[in-house]
C-alpha cells in the first residue's frame, strides 16, 4: 500500500490511501513528469510534480506521518508558491502586503535599457513591475510568434526576477495604451465573422488561442510564483465596464466567458479586470483613473487595487504636453492608501518611445513620455522620482500596521480628517488630510497640533510623528537640457516619385477605404486618377481654375496635381476626418490626380474601433467647369500601397544603396516626398541621445535600418492655456500643459544601443518639405538642480534616526543637491533663505532674504558632484525674519 498526499498552493489536499498499482510514480514519470527523489533520513520520498499540484508518496504510514511534521516546520519553503487575496490585500507566502507597482512596457525601451529602468524603479520603491502583452508585436501574421529583441517577454520578466521584484503581466490581449489597434494584429480585422471584444465565436476563440499561448510560455519558463517565479498577478481583458455598458447582454456574456476562460487556465495566481464593476468571482475588479480613493471592490472578499495611477498623461500630435504635479500625484496615491488601498501601480512609470509605427490613436506622438517619474530616456524626472520613493518608504513604515484592518475616520475640521489604523499588538498609523484646495490647516490630533498644506496629506508611522507631507518635496527638482553635438549631417538627398507603377498597381471603379488596401503594411496609400479638360474650358480662357473637393475619413492628405503639390491637409485625434478644397491648376488636356492618404497610428479604444475606416471615401469632385460640377469618386483609380522608397527599403543598410541620391549643393530643400541619409559616428559618453528635428515638417526616421518613429513639428501644438500650474485641486488632462504654440514633440530618442561607434546610417523622409541641415543630435543632460525646503520639513531621515535612538532632538532637513555622475556642480545660479517666491528656473527673492545664501552655496558645494545644506538659519548667518515661517530654494548649474 502507498499512501499519497496531493500539495496544490501550499494547502492539503485528498490524503488517500491508494494502492501501488493505481498511482505510481513510475506511472507518471512515463506520462513525462518530474520526478524529484528527496532524501530524508535515509528515506526516500517520491515527488511527482505536475503544473502547481504535487504527489508525495509514500511506502509507509509512519513515513506518511513523518512528512507532516517536516513540511509543517518547514512549511515557508513549500509555502513559496502561494499567492492569494482577502479584503485587505494581496498576500505573498501567507503574508499580506501593501505593494507599489509601476508600468514598464518592454517594447517602448530597448532590451539593453531594461535592467537600468528595473533597477531605478526598485530604487525607487517599487515591488512590482506592470506591463502589457502586445499581442501584434508577438503574433504579426496568423499563427506565427515573434519573441526576440524588444518582444522578448521573458527576458523582461527574468530580469524583473533577478531584481528581487515581481510582475503584473496584463495579458489582456486587448491593451489599448495609446498603441496601435489596441495591441490586436490587423489579420484578425479579416478573419470571417469576427467583432472584436462581444460575445463572438471567432474574436473569443482567436483571443483564447494567445492568452493560452502566453499563460503556457509563462508556466514553461516557470515563471509563475508558485513555480518559483516573479508574476502575482494576471490581468484578462482591460477597461471593459464602459464597453460592457455599451453593447449590453452580449457584451456581459462576454466578460463572463473571459473571466471563467482565465480562471480555467490554472496559472496559480489571482486574476484581475480592471474598470469592470462586475468582474465575477474570483476575479479582482480594479480601477483605473487620476483618484480612485472613491473606488470600493464588488465584494468584501477582495481587496481594493488602483491598476492604473494615472502620472501624467500622453502626448498627441498637435495638441499641448500634459504633465502633473508631483504633489498632487503623491496626495492621489496617499489618498487611497488611507482609505483602504492596497495596491497601487503607476502608468506610467517608464513610458516611453513608440517605436516605428506603433503608436495608436490615431495621432499619437512618438514620444509615450507620460511625464511618468522616468522620462523618455529612462532618466530620473525629479522632484518626480524622489518625491514618490520619499512616500513609498513613508508607506512601507506604516504597512505593519496597514495590513491588519480597515481605517477609522476622525474628523477634524471641514475639509479635514483623520485616517487611523491600529493593531493588536498596539501598532498605530495615521493619515491626516486636508483637502482644502486653497488654505492652510492648523489641526488637533491626540492632543498634538498639526500644521497641514492645502490639498495635502500627512502620514503618521506612530500615530505622532510626522515623516512626509504630500504638498512638501524633499527631493531635489532637475532640469533638463538638450546639448547639440558639434558635428553636422553631410546629407545626400533621393526625391520620391508622385506618379509610380508597377506591377503591384491595381485599379477599380470607385474609392477603396485605405486599411482594406493596406493592411497597415504602409502608412501610404496612393489614390490616382486621370482628368480629361477641353482645350474649351471657361476657366482656361478666363484664367481661373477650377476647386478640387475631396473628403476623407483621415488622417492626413496630400494632394499632387501633375506630380506638384497643390495642398496638404491633416485632422486630429479628436476628429481625425478631413476635406481638401482648393483650387487646383489644371491643364487643358490629360492631368494625373495623385492623392497620397496617410495614416497616423490606427485606433486603439472605442466599440468595435475595427469597423472604423480611413483614407479616401470621397465624394471627391472637381467644380468650376464648364459644367459645373464633375464627380470623379466613381470614375477609375489607380492604388499603390506604400512609396517608391519604402518598396526599395531605402531605410535599410542595403536598401539604401539601389538609388542614386544628390549631394553637396543638389541637396533637395523644402521640397515634398524627399529622402535624405547621412553616416555619423556615435557620440562619446553614456548620455542618451535624441534627434531634433524642429527645422523639418513631417515624416519618418530611422538609424542603421531600426525605426525611430514618426515625426511631425510642423503641428503645432493648439489647446492650452499653458500657464503656471497649481499643484491643489482635481488634476485632469488638460489642467497642466506645456509647449503651447510649439512643436507637439521636437526631439526624437535615438538609442545608443542601435549605434555603432562609426559608420551609422541616418535616414530620414519628408512628407512636406523641410531643412535637413537643422537637423542635430543631441545629448539629454541635466542643466540645474534645485532644493526647496521648509523649516522643519518632515523627513524620513529625522524620524528614523530619533525611533533608533541615533538622534534625541528633531533634526532639521536638508537641501540635497546631485548632478549626475559625470557632471560638477560650477556654480550657484540662485540661492535664498528667508522668503523667497516662484520654482525651480524662476526663483526669485521675497521681503525676507539671508545675505549669507550665496556664500554657503559657494562653499559646500561648487566643485562637487553632489552636497546636502541643513536648513538651519546659523549656517546663513543668523536668522532673517524671526517669527515668520522661512524656506531655502536654491538653484546650481551642472557641467
Amino acid at each position: 500500500m502507498w499512501v499519497c498526499v496531493s500539495w496544490y498552493l501550499s494547502l492539503f489536499q485528498n490524503i488517500k490511501k491508494i494502492k501501488k498499482n493505481r498511482i505510481k510514480w513510475r506511472e507518471l514519470a512515463a506520462k513525462g513528469k518530474n520526478i524529484i527523489i528527496i532524501t530524508y533520513n535515509k528515506r526516500e520520498m517520491q515527488f511527482a510534480e505536475s503544473e502547481t499540484l504535487v504527489y508525495f508518496c509514500f511506502k509507509k504510514m509512519h513515513n506518511f506521518q513523518l512528512f507532516l511534521v517536516v513540511s509543517l516546520s518547514l512549511c515557508v519553503c513549500f509555502c513559496a508558491a502561494s499567492v492569494s487575496y482577502d479584503h485587505r490585500a494581496i498576500s505573498i507566502n501567507g503574508r499580506r502586503r501593501i505593494l507599489i507597482s509601476g508600468s514598464i512596457h518592454y517594447p517602448r525601451s530597448t532590451p539593453e535599457m531594461w535592467p537600468d529602468l528595473i533597477q531605478k524603479a526598485k530604487e525607487g520603491g517599487l515591488d512590482v513591475i506592470q506591463t502589457y502583452v502586445f499581442w501584434n508585436g508577438h503574433e504579426p501574421q496568423p499563427g506565427k510568434y515573434y519573441f526576440e529583441d524588444r518582444y522578448d517577454l521573458v527576458k523582461f520578466i527574468n530580469l524583473i526576477k533577478e531584481a528581487g521584484l515581481y510582475v503584473h503581466l496584463r495579458i489582456g490581449p486587448y491593451a489599448c495604451a495609446e498603441w496601435n489597434f489596441g495591441g490586436f494584429p490587423v489579420w484578425l480585422k479579416y478573419v470571417p465573422g469576427i467583432s472584436f471584444r462581444t460575445d463572438n465565436a471567432p474574436f473569443k476563440a482567436a483571443m483564447e488561442k494567445f492568452t493560452r499561448h502566453i499563460v503556457n510560455m509563462m508556466k514553461s519558463e516557470r515563471l509563475y510564483e508558485n513555480q518559483g517565479g516573479p508574476i502575482i498577478l494576471s490581468q484578462i481583458e482591460n477597461e471593459y465596464g464602459p464597453m460592457e455598458y455599451e453593447l449590453g447582454a452580449p457584451a456581459r456574456a462576454y466578460s463572463k466567458w473571459a473571466a471563467n476562460m482565465a480562471v480555467s487556465l490554472k496559472t496559480g495566481v489571482p486574476w484581475i479586470m480592471c474598470k469592470q464593476d462586475d468582474a465575477p468571482d474570483p476575479i479582482i475588479n480594479t480601477c483605473n483613473g487620476f483618484y480612485c480613493d472613491y473606488f470600493t471592490p464588488n465584494s468584501d472578499s477582495k481587496p481594493k487595487m488602483w491598476t492604473e495611477a494615472w502620472s501624467g498623461w500622453f502626448t498627441e500630435f498637435g495638441g499641448a504636453v500634459p504633465y502633473r504635479p508631483a504633489e498632487d500625484l503623491a496626495y492621489s496615491v496617499a489618498k487611497f492608501i488611507q482609505t483602504g488601498g492596497s495596491f497601487i501601480n503607476y502608468y506610467m512609470y517608464h513610458g516611453g518611445t513608440n517605436f516605428g509605427r506603433t503608436a495608436g490613436g490615431p495621432f499619437i506622438a512618438t514620444s509615450y513620455d507620460y511625464d511618468a517619474p522616468l522620462d523618455e530616456y529612462g532618466l530620473k524626472r525629479e522632484a518626480k522620482w524622489g518625491h514618490l520613493k520619499d512616500l513609498h518608504r513613508a508607506i512601507k513604515l506604516c504597512e505593519p500596521v496597514l495590513v491588519n484592518g480597515d481605517p477609522s475616520g476622525i474628523s477634524l475640521g471641514n475639509y479635514q480628517k483623520a485616517y487611523v489604523y491600529k493593531n493588536e499588538t498596539g501598532g498605530c498609523a495615521a493619515f491626516l488630510a486636508n483637502d482644502d484646495k486653497s488654505e492652510f490647516a492648523r489641526v488637533n490630533f491626540r492632543n498634538q497640533h498639526y500644521n497641514l498644506p492645502p490639498w495635502s496629506i500627512s502620514i503618521l508611522p506612530d500615530c505622532k510623528t510626522t515623516v512626509y507631507n504630500t504638498a512638501r518635496v524633499g527631493a531635489q527638482t532637475t532640469l533638463m537640457k538638450m546639448t547639440r553635438e558639434p558635428t553636422g549631417f553631410a546629407w545626400q538627398s533621393y526625391n520620391d516619385e508622385t506618379e509610380y507603377y508597377d506591377d503591384d498597381t491595381f485599379g477599380t471603379v470607385g474609392l477603396l477605404e485605405q486599411l482594406n488596401v493596406t493592411r497597415d503594411a504602409s502608412d501610404y496609400l496612393w489614390y490616382m486618377t486621370d482628368v480629361k479638360i477641353d482645350a474649351n474650358e471657361r476657366f482656361l480662357i478666363r484664367g481661373e481654375q477650377p476647386t478640387l473637393t475631396a473628403f476623407s475619413a483621415g488622417h492626413s492628405l496630400h494632394v499632387f496635381i501633375n506630380g506638384q503639390l497643390s495642398g496638404t491637409v491633416y485632422g486630429s485625434l479628436e476628429n481625425p476626418r478631413i476635406t481638401f478644397k482648393n483650387v487646383v491648376n489644371l491643364r487643358a488636356g490629360l492631368n494625373k490626380i495623385s492623392l497620397l492618404s496617410i495614416a497616423v497610428g490606427l485606433p486603439n479604444i472605442g466599440p468595435h474601433f475595427e469597423m472604423w475606416n480611413a483614407g479616401v471615401l470621397g465624394p471627391v469632385a472637381l467644380s468650376g467647369l464648364t459644367e459645373g460640377r464633375r464627380d470623379l469618386s466613381w470614375q477609375k483609380w489607380s492604388y499603390k500601397v506604400g512609396l517608391k522608397g519604402e518598396i526599395l527599403s531605402l531605410h535599410s543598410l542595403s536598401g539604401s544603396s539601389s538609388v542614386e541620391w544628390v549631394q553637396g549643393s543638389y541637396v533637395a530643400q523644402k521640397q515634398p516626398l524627399t529622402w535624405y541619409k547621412a553616416v555619423f559616428d556615435a557620440p562619446a559618453g553614456d548620455e542618451p541621445l535624441a534627434l531634433d528635428m524642429n527645422n523639418m515638417g513631417k515624416g519618418q526616421i530611422w538609424v542603421n535600418g531600426e525605426s525611430i518613429g514618426r515625426y511631425w513639428p510642423a503641428y503645432k501644438a493648439t489647446g492650452g492655456p499653458c500657464t503656471t500650474c497649481n499643484y491643489t485641486g482635481y488634476y485632469d488632462e488638460k489642467k497642466c500643459l506645456s509647449n503651447c504654440g510649439e512643436a507637439s514633440q521636437r526631439w526624437y530618442h535615438v538609442p545608443r544601443s542601435w549605434l555603432k561607434p562609426r559608420g551609422n546610417l541616418l535616414v530620414v523622409f519628408e512628407e512636406l518639405g523641410g531643412i535637413p541641415y537643422g537637423i542635430s543630435l543631441v545629448k539629454r543632460e541635466i542643466y540645474s538642480v534645485c532644493a526647496d525646503i521648509f523649516e522643519w520639513q518632515p523627513s524620513l531621515r529625522n524620524y528614523q534616526m530619533q525611533a533608533s535612538g541615533q538622534a534625541t532632538t528633531p533634526l532639521r532637513p536638508k537641501a540635497h543637491l546631485s548632478c549626475s555622475p559625470n557632471q560638477n556642480i560650477t556654480s550657484v545660479k540662485f540661492a535664498s533663505f528667508g522668503t523667497p517666491q516662484g520654482g525651480c528656473g524662476s526663483f526669485r527673492e521675497g521681503s525676507c532674504h539671508a545675505h549669507d545664501s550665496y556664500d554657503v552655496f559657494n562653499k559646500l558645494c561648487v566643485g562637487q558632484q553632489s552636497c546636502a545644506v541643513p536648513v538651519n538659519p546659523e549656517i546663513f548667518g543668523g536668522d532673517p525674519c524671526p517669527g515668520v515661517m522661512k524656506k531655502l530654494s536654491v538653484e546650481v548649474i551642472c557641467s
